[in-house]
């Protein structure tokens, strides 16, 4: 098994948190200086500037956080304290605290194409701050653009020797050398997810696993928020972003459009005029501002699901077949314009099932917030879902409403929307997973990503005594 670095896996657990945090800070200056290289080679996977900049410097960002939370609210220990003693006996001479210390395993985390930086360091933050070494499979498209940034990794000597390995194309058969002290952390397709997480291994050693698969996330457009009013353009504008950063290749992204049905040929025409400014091409090119798709393959997969959603719904902009593209051979490359259709019956089952992984969204009309609710719950649990609107009443409903089947809500109206970070950004603090289809795990989150990868135990002791494990001093 081919990897960049081998060595003592205990050398990451020995350092404390205090430690671990500043070698987050310093990897995150190391790769700053080296980003230029990263965006000229991100432009292969059909990357534009701001997605590679989104790719890059959004992992970038991740370390950085995890190094702040790291040094503000972590010890400068070992382990982690979690609370206050317990009193188990009346008289107080014998106590029960929690405390949390890291895995004598490794992390095995294995990415997927479409984000090979930042899906690659928001894993390997909180793992790192654990003390967890990691082992790094990329996917195999996008493989290149991860090697390049773990290489720097390695040649800046910032991390302890084994912290970091990386394995190019198949694992081979790491996955059944797993124990009970190693973790697996997987994104890619629904799948593939269920695969890994019935290897045997995992199965009969309780191994730790984690997926961020594909959803079908959605994106509410208020009952209040009419032709005419900020919130229509937010919305509208949201969506358009949504369809056309990284090609739409985002397991973030808005699949299902959910508007009021008196509202649907207002959305549908702001969106193809917005949609018609956007410029299809070489990712180098000047005025390009959407790419290409990871490879061919992607791109006869989008196809595909396209066919199974118009056979359904009707395309309202964009033609896979027909399109302008700049500077390139919209064959031999992996373009495809961005794509909106309508699927006049919200109770077809394509929609709310079939994902089209590229820049393609589906507008569905909704009658009364408890039917948006409803159609949002039939994608089966998702990443990120949002809701555009003004009225705190229906802000509160939808949010309530969605909760239980999504990992993350955003509420857009025009007090927010300037320091919004928009629908589909991932954020170092805030839970990134969600329930059913989107995995049933949470990815980053803050502290519960460094938890992932700690045992959480209850010691008993005598007063003295758990002072002591806790590092407290008599």
């Amino acid at each position: 098994m081919p990897s960049t670095a081998t060595g003592s896996l205990s050398a990451s657990r020995e350092l404390t948190f205090h430690q671990r945090a500043d070698l987050l800070k310093a990897l995150a200056a190391h790769l700053r200086e080296q980003r230029p290289a990263f965006y000229e080679l991100s432009a292969r996977t059909g990357a534009t500037l701001f997605d590679s900049k989104f790719d890059v410097d959004g992992g970038i960002a991740v370390l950085g956080a995890y190094a702040a939370l790291g040094r503000d609210r972590l010890p400068d220990a070992t382990i982690l304290v979690e609370d206050e003693p317990q009193r188990l006996s009346k008289a107080g001479d014998f106590l029960a605290r929690h405390v949390a210390v890291p895995l004598h395993g490794v992390a095995v985390q294995i990415n997927a194409y479409n984000f090979p930086v930042w899906g690659m360091l928001e894993k390997r933050a909180p793992a790192l701050l654990a003390g967890v070494p990691s082992i790094v499979k990329p996917a195999t498209q996008t493989a290149y653009l991860a090697e390049l940034v773990v290489r720097s990794i390695i040649g800046s000597g910032i991390l302890p020797e084994g912290a970091l390995q990386f394995v190019a194309g198949s694992v081979g058969d790491l996955l059944d050398h797993l124990t009970p002290q190693d973790l697996v952390s997987f994104t890619g397709s629904a799948a593939t997810g269920q695969r890994l997480r019935t290897h045997p291994a995992v199965v009969t050693r309780s191994v730790r696993f984690n997926a961020e698969p594909d959803s079908l996330n959605c994106s509410i457009l208020g009952p209040d928020t009419g032709p005419g009013t900020p919130e229509f353009d937010l919305y509208v504008g949201q969506l358009v972003t949504e369809m056309t950063v990284k090609a739409g290749q985002k397991c973030t992204a808005i699949r299902r459009a959910l508007v009021p049905r008196e509202h649907v040929d207002a959305v549908i025409e702001a969106t193809r005029d917005r949609l018609g400014k956007v410029v299809v091409g070489n990712p180098r090119s000047e005025g390009v501002t959407m790419g290409a798709l990871a490879g061919l393959q992607q791109r006869e997969e989008v196809r595909c699901s396209l066919k199974a959603l118009t056979d359904v719904a009707r395309v309202v902009a964009g033609d896979p077949n027909r399109f302008g593209v700049v500077d390139a051979d919209p064959e031999r490359g992996a373009f495809l314009p961005p794509i909106l259709l309508h699927c006049a019956d919200n109770d077809r089952p394509e929609p709310h099932e079939v994902e089209a992984f590229g820049p393609v969204s589906t507008v569905l009309g909704y009658d009364g917030l408890d039917d948006a609710v409803r159609l949002a719950a039939r994608g089966q649990g998702s990443l990120a879902g949002s809701v555009v609107t003004h009225n705190p009443e229906v802000a509160r409903a939808v949010v309530l409403g969605l909760a239980p089947w999504h990992g993350r809500v955003l509420v857009l109206d025009r007090e927010g929307a300037k320091g919004s970070t928009g629908h589909g950004s991932p954020l170092p603090g805030l839970v990134h997973g969600g329930p059913g289809r989107a995995g049933g795990g949470a990815e980053l989150g803050g502290l519960h990503g460094v938890l992932h990868h700690m045992q959480r135990t209850a010691v008993q002791a005598g007063p003295t005594l758990l002072g002591a494990v806790a590092g407290e001093r008599a």
